[in-house]
């Protein structure tokens, strides 16, 4: 059986830029440990698949290791697809997940994304994370995701942590942050337990992200970049339980797939 796939880099409007994901439609669900065999084979941050259900739509991310609950980059670059690519004409694409009803509407060049907010509660630093880096932080937030609030801008940009020890921090990731110059905050991803070492840019890290900024920055509107080697932009806005992450995709690749 043959299956169309689309390689989509997301939070970008450069090829070789953003998150790569691949996208693949689908008209009823394969078994689970052959879409993980896909998105093994595929050795992209996140695979993912979708299927029609009533008129809305079902989604589901995976990464190469597992399936995971949320994912912004790979959402997005379904919705590029969909609008793209399969001539998807309403308004608004709605999406059933394992995080519940995400929402996403094309704005021009650009997607915005409805997910809900994970406001982090603030911890004590954790050694793990006192012996990945050689900076003290400012402040630690657990939620979704550890979070990790630096002094600067340039301590993200300079940051290499002992990738084991992340590993050990948080089960599931650690996202560094810091006030950007250029834009308001900045950050860096690491997912070593879910076969990521860095993600390049972390849509559903910016749940977590925006709440906080939010507070900080007195705004409920904010700019953001994500400084790993292939980079990406983002605009995110605080709407009470929910999170608008907005963003552009360009496609790299599409093609077929022999499952």
């Amino acid at each position: 059986m043959k299956l169309k796939i689309f390689q989509i880099d997301a939070f970008t409007d450069k090829l070789y830029g953003g998150n790569p994901a691949a996208v693949i439609p689908l008209e009823k669900w394969l078994p689970d440990n052959l879409m993980q065999t896909i998105a093994m084979e595929n050795n992209l941050p996140e695979t993912v698949f979708y299927v029609p259900k009533g008129n809305d739509f079902h989604i589901r991310w995976f990464t190469p290791m597992i399936e995971v609950n949320l994912c912004g980059h790979a959402t997005l670059a379904t919705a590029h697809v969909m609008y793209h690519h399969k001539d998807y004409q309403k308004p608004q694409i709605n999406f059933h997940s394992r995080s519940g009803l995400l929402s996403v509407k094309k704005n021009g060049e650009m997607f915005t994304l409805d997910f809900p907010a994970n406001a982090p509660v603030e911890i004590e630093t954790p050694g793990a994370i006192v012996e990945s880096i050689n900076v003290l932080p400012v402040e630690v937030y657990n939620g979704k995701d550890l979070m990790v609030v630096l002094n600067s801008q340039a301590e993200i940009e300079t940051l290499n942590p002992k990738i084991n020890f992340i590993a050990l921090a948080h089960p599931q990731g650690v996202i560094f942050t810091a006030k950007g110059k250029e834009v308001d905050f900045v950050s860096r991803c690491f997912y070593p337990n879910l076969g990521i070492n860095e993600d390049p840019v972390t849509g559903s890290a910016h749940t977590i992200l925006t709440p906080y900024w939010a507070v900080k920055l007195g705004k409920a509107k904010l700019t953001a970049k994500q400084l790993s080697k292939r980079g990406g932009n983002l605009v995110c806005e605080l709407k009470g339980a929910r999170v608008e992450i907005s963003g552009k995709a360009i496609t790299y690749m599409s093609g077929e797939i022999e499952v």
